[in-house]
């Protein structure tokens, strides 16, 4: 066994530690500093694959990128979705997928930015293709939702299936389902796809018989320690869960465009009140009254007739009649002020 090949399986066990140690973390820290984690594995992912960074043994090509970081980031997602559920695996998988977008961009931004500039190409950055980029997003992305299908799938009660089995089985068709998603959309048409497809299938084996008694051991040690269950989803939760969530985005869009309607309703109707409430004149106070005449001195010190004054501050209106006592008086060959007192 070549010294480069120890090496690497050291490597591979650090980052696979790290990351089971950073899960672990969860009950005291929460998980933002496990994303922050798979987040940076991420993008050392994608230079150290573009980089081209390889090991070779019995004939057996294996990249640095997927053997050790790719394969941290499934053991990663696969993690967090036994123990935490669709909702944080839907983060983890929006970190991973988000970041092998944005740094091939700033390489490739980085070497416009030199070439523009007429200075030396950045050979320590490597220069991303589009082809072979786009079909890392594409395939990542895939795989990690065929992830937690099958698991779920595999885990069915008629299956009877050994925890040890199934997680093995759920991280090789991953592997495998990445080769023939990754392979075939950045490398075929050239003379060394068949070479490719029959190699890489062979390694990703070999690094699933490698990584699983990780995942494994991980998940018996947490169960073991918290007495937590592996718990049994439907086999499209993961799928669900988006929906739901969309739906929930809609109901909640719904109801803040209720709310800003009734927001706007009230408004108008406060602001009726207000213009309703500035027109309202009222009395109150003490009105100095003539003891003779009835005038009524208003604020300005002017006497004003009785009825003019209550029309000036209020809403009401006179109409004009008269009462028994003056009817007799104004009238005394009438009987209409008799009658009506009688």
């Amino acid at each position: 066994m070549s010294n480069g090949l120890v090496i690497l399986a050291l490597e591979a066990m650090a980052v696979y530690f790290l990351v089971l140690w950073s899960h672990s973390l969860r009950r005291r820290f929460g998980l933002a500093h496990f994303y922050a984690l798979i987040g940076g594995l991420t993008a050392v992912m994608s230079w150290v694959t573009d980089a081209g960074v390889k090991e070779e043994f019995l004939g057996i090509t294996f990249m640095v990128g997927s053997t050790v970081f790719y394969t941290s980031l499934l053991l990663a997602v696969f993690v967090v979705y036994v123990f935490d559920g669709p909702r944080a695996t839907r983060i983890a998988i929006s970190t991973i997928v988000g970041v092998s977008i944005m740094v091939p961009l700033i390489a490739l931004a980085l070497h416009m930015q030199m070439r523009l500039a007429g200075m030396t190409p950045l050979s320590y950055v490597p220069l991303p293709s589009l082809r072979v980029n786009t079909a890392s997003v594409i395939a990542t992305l895939v795989d990690l939702i065929f992830l937690a299908i099958s698991w779920e799938y595999l885990g069915q009660p008629e299956f009877r299936m050994r925890l040890w089995l199934r997680a093995f089985l759920t991280l090789l068709g991953v592997m495998w389902l990445d080769v023939f998603l990754f392979a075939p959309g950045a490398f075929a048409g050239t003379p060394a796809f068949a070479s490719i497809m029959e190699g890489t299938l062979v390694s990703r084996f070999v690094i699933s018989l490698f990584a699983c008694p990780f995942l494994w051991g991980y998940i018996n040690w947490q169960n073991s320690r918290y007495g937590v269950e592996v718990e049994n989803r439907p086999v499209l939760a993961i799928l669900q869960q988006v929906a739901e969530i969309a739906r929930e985005l809609t109901l909640a869009q719904e109801e803040i465009i209720c709310r800003q309607q009734a927001e706007k309703q009230l408004n108008k109707v406060v602001a009726e009140l207000q213009q309703a409430l500035s027109e309202v004149k009222t009395l109150r106070g003490f009105l100095p009254i003539c003891a003779s005449c009835k005038k009524i001195k208003d604020d300005k010190g002017y006497w004003r007739q009785l009825e003019n004054y209550i029309s000036a501050h209020s809403e009401a209106e006179f109409t004009h009649g008269l009462c028994p006592e003056c009817v007799d008086k104004l009238y005394p060959d009438l009987e209409l002020g008799r009658k009506e007192r009688e």
